[in-house]
């Protein structure tokens, strides 16, 4: 498939318009100077005509008609493309001028000009009587037998005695049809040439128009996986171009973004499950070194499968974050109350916080219900809960839930050693902790969750229900807000 330039379609584009508006003007001004041209004409042969029969029924007889020639054909002398005939009611020619060879003296030169006859002009049907006006409606455009246009008037007049004439004034227009003809080829060809004269400029101007989005062009072409901290040039580009450019660079930036959380993620997902193998590892490479007893082979394979429990548990949750990024992850909406639920998930996490020593409390109006997805909704609060007992030694964990402005907002409380600020920043972030040494914790609550993944999982089961997640850590308590719309 052929490539087509946008430079080249854009100015083919605009020449052929151009084109289109030089032969629709062209055309306008070509019929509009005809029209006037032949109102010209007409207007001379109908003058010529009035004046014609004017002075003709001021005589007596016909044959005052020679002896008053010079004066008859006064009307028409000075312009050489008019001519006068007039007849005898018999279609003798009485007059017959016109130096201009569309009449001429059949006689004297019968070879030459036009022979005008009433047998032969075809205006014989339409003259105009002797008492209406000649007007410019009268005028007929007809051709001779020589092919030469002409324009005339046939008229009747009346002489004194009662003797009735027919006259003919004819134009010769030959002359100005040649300068319209001259004028429409000119015309032509000024369309032409103005037209391949713009293309190639509008072709050149264009070029030049589209240097920023070559250079564009250039500056994406250098931004590679490697690259992904290059953008496009803004300043230098046009207005049309500098929003699709912040655009773009808006979007690697977002592409950066997402390769180095991947990159992260990849990173700490190693870590972490480099973790539980080693452990499995070492502890089998000890316990082979010599013959063990039964209760330690015991031992290591319990170790050995809660370390394999750990490995299932984030595999399980970073299979849930994969799957939470399709939009139509939520299958499983339904309307519930609020208070049982949260009453379920304090009972089942009852007994993981008495060993911890800490007590849980739920509070809230009983009548709450709310919209979601059940299973995302308990995973969450769930995530949240088991959290809050991991990092509360001794202390009550408030669980409660209310309506603000249409929303339902789910708040887990817990005492404890408050949240440093940069860590509040990234305490959503997939496997982040704020344990530097990333050691893994031991005890009462350890699971996937603990891995750095249970409060992703949060934020992305709020992001999925359109709502927010929100933390505050000070006075030794730490609290986490779900906002869930009230659909």
């Amino acid at each position: 498939m052929i490539r087509r330039s946008l430079a080249a379609t854009l100015a083919l584009s605009f020449g052929v318009t151009l084109l289109a508006v030089f032969v629709l003007v062209g055309c306008y001004l070509y019929v509009a100077l005809d029209r006037q041209v032949k109102t010209e004409l007409d207007s001379d042969v109908v003058l010529a005509s009035r004046h014609v029969r004017r002075l003709a029924s001021e005589l007596e007889t016909k044959d005052d008609v020679k002896s008053h020639t010079p004066r008859l054909v006064s009307a028409v002398l000075g312009d050489r493309a008019l001519s006068l005939v007039l007849f005898d009611p018999k279609g003798d020619r009485l007059l017959s001028y016109g130096p201009n060879q569309v009449i001429d003296d059949l006689d004297s030169a019968p070879d030459k000009g036009v022979r005008l006859d009433p047998a032969t002009i075809p205006l014989q049907q339409a003259r105009v009587s002797d008492n209406a006006k000649i007007a410019s409606s009268d005028v007929v455009a007809w051709t001779t037998d020589q092919k030469i246009p002409v324009r005339s008037v046939a008229f009747d007049v009346q002489l004194r005695d009662g003797t009735r004439l027919n006259g003919i004034v004819v134009r010769d227009v030959r002359a100005p049809l040649r300068l319209l003809d001259k004028y429409r080829d000119q015309l032509t060809m000024a369309g032409i040439v103005g037209s391949l004269v713009t293309m190639l400029a509008t072709y050149l101007l264009i070029q030049f128009a589209l240097r920023p989005l070559r250079q564009m062009t250039a500056d994406a072409t250098d931004i590679t996986a490697t690259r992904l901290d290059a953008r496009l040039q803004v300043v230098q580009s046009p207005t049309e171009l500098s929003a699709l450019a912040m655009s773009l660079n808006r979007m690697l930036a977002r592409l950066e973004e997402g390769f180095q959380r991947l990159f992260q993620f990849t990173a700490d997902l190693a870590h972490d499950m480099r973790t539980p193998i080693g452990n499995i590892k070492g502890a089998t490479e000890v316990a082979l070194r010599r013959p063990r007893s039964v209760d330690e082979y015991e031992n290591l394979l319990a170790s050995n499968l809660e370390e394999c429990d750990r490995l299932s548990r984030m595999i399980e949750n970073v299979l849930f974050l994969a799957r939470a990024e399709h939009p139509q992850f939520i299958t499983h909406m339904q309307v519930f109350n609020v208070a049982d639920e949260l009453g379920n998930i304090a009972g089942y996490f009852e007994g993981l916080a008495d060993e911890a020593g800490s007590a849980i409390h739920v509070s809230g109006r009983a009548d709450t219900m709310l919209k979601a997805d059940l299973e995302l909704f308990r995973r969450a609060v769930g995530n949240l809960l088991a959290n809050a007992i991991r990092h509360t030694h001794v202390g009550t964990i408030e669980i409660s839930a209310e309506v603000k402005a249409g929303r339902v907002d789910v708040s887990v409380s817990n005492p404890g050693v408050a949240i440093d600020d940069e860590d509040i920043e990234r305490i959503f972030d997939r496997f982040y902790r704020g344990d530097k040494s990333r050691r893994q914790p031991s005890g009462v609550g350890t699971s996937g969750a603990s891995a750095g993944l249970g409060l992703a999982i949060v934020q992305t089961i709020m992001g999925l229900h359109d709502g927010r997640v929100a933390v505050t850590s000070r006075d030794g308590r730490t609290t986490f807000c779900l906002s869930w719309p009230q659909r």
